[in-house]
């Protein structure tokens, strides 16, 4: 268990760097010859990639406890009264469509960090 999240999490961070480095070079290959480079996009890009893998991440880590916290309590209630599984089986089904959907405001999140970028906008670069 501790070897592959050391692999996924070394994994992770060689694919950040790397396309903060490809997207630095075509600027830098763009670039007239003598002339300096401004690296800002290619930071906030990285930087941008690590924050959508990030609210990913921990959206989908946070709604998949609460969903098994929720199906668990569930099945035990159902285990002490089997008369009300009726009952305990519509408000299990609302409250996992509830937390579900948390996994997909941290998806939007994430999609509007990487395709619509305010912080590009923001600084000028857009």
């Amino acid at each position: 268990m501790r070897r592959t999240f050391g692999v996924g999490a070394f994994t992770m961070f060689a694919v950040l760097v790397s396309a903060s480095l490809a997207a630095a070079a075509a600027e830098a290959v763009a670039a007239a010859p003598g002339s300096t480079v401004d690296y800002t996009k290619a930071i906030v890009i990285g930087c941008s990639l690590l924050v959508a893998g990030l609210a990913m991440a921990l959206g989908t880590i946070g709604t998949g406890l609460g969903m098994g916290n929720g199906l668990s309590s569930a099945v035990n209630a159902v285990g002490r009264n089997p008369e009300a599984q009726g009952k305990v089986l519509i408000t299990m089904m609302v409250g996992l469509a509830m937390i579900e959907s948390l996994a997909i405001y941290a998806l939007v999140i994430a999609l509007v960090v990487l395709y619509a970028n305010p912080l590009l906008k923001y600084i000028g670069l857009s």
